[in-house]
C-alpha cells in the first residue's frame, strides 16, 4: 500500500450551499487529519462540516452526516480542526458558509493498493 501526503481539497464555496471539498477517488482510502477554514470577512460567520458515505452521496444530507453545524467564526480568523476523518473509495466531504468570504482546505493523505 502507498501513501501520498497532500493538500486533498481547497474550496471557498458560494454563500449558504453545501458544495464538495474532497471526494475519495477510486480504488483509494484517504484519511483527513485537518481541515481548516478561514473567514477573510471584517464581520463574524458560520460553518458546516458534512461526511457522506459513497452510498448517501447523491440523497439529501442527513442530520447524521454533520460534523459541525452553523459554528461560529470570528471575523478575521483561521480555525483547524485536527479530525483524524477516515474515507473509503467514493465518500465525500461538504461544506457549506454563510458568506461567500469563507475558504476551506483538507490536508491528509492517499492510501492507494
Amino acid at each position: 500500500m502507498a501513501s501520498a501526503y497532500e493538500v486533498l481539497g481547497q474550496l471557498n464555496p458560494a454563500a449558504t450551499t453545501n458544495e464538495t471539498l474532497y471526494t475519495v477517488p477510486s480504488s483509494t482510502s484517504s484519511v483527513i487529519s485537518t481541515i481548516t477554514v478561514c473567514n477573510q470577512a471584517s464581520t463574524a460567520g458560520t460553518y458546516r462540516l458534512i461526511v457522506q458515505k459513497s452510498a448517501d452521496v447523491s440523497g439529501t444530507i442527513l442530520a447524521k452526516q454533520y460534523v459541525a453545524y452553523d459554528v461560529p467564526i470570528a471575523a478575521n480568523d483561521t480555525t483547524a480542526l485536527t479530525l483524524g476523518v477516515t474515507l473509503a473509495t467514493g465518500d465525500v466531504i461538504k461544506v457549506y458558509a454563510s458568506a461567500a468570504t469563507m475558504s476551506f482546505q483538507a490536508f491528509g493523505s492517499k492510501i492507494t493498493a
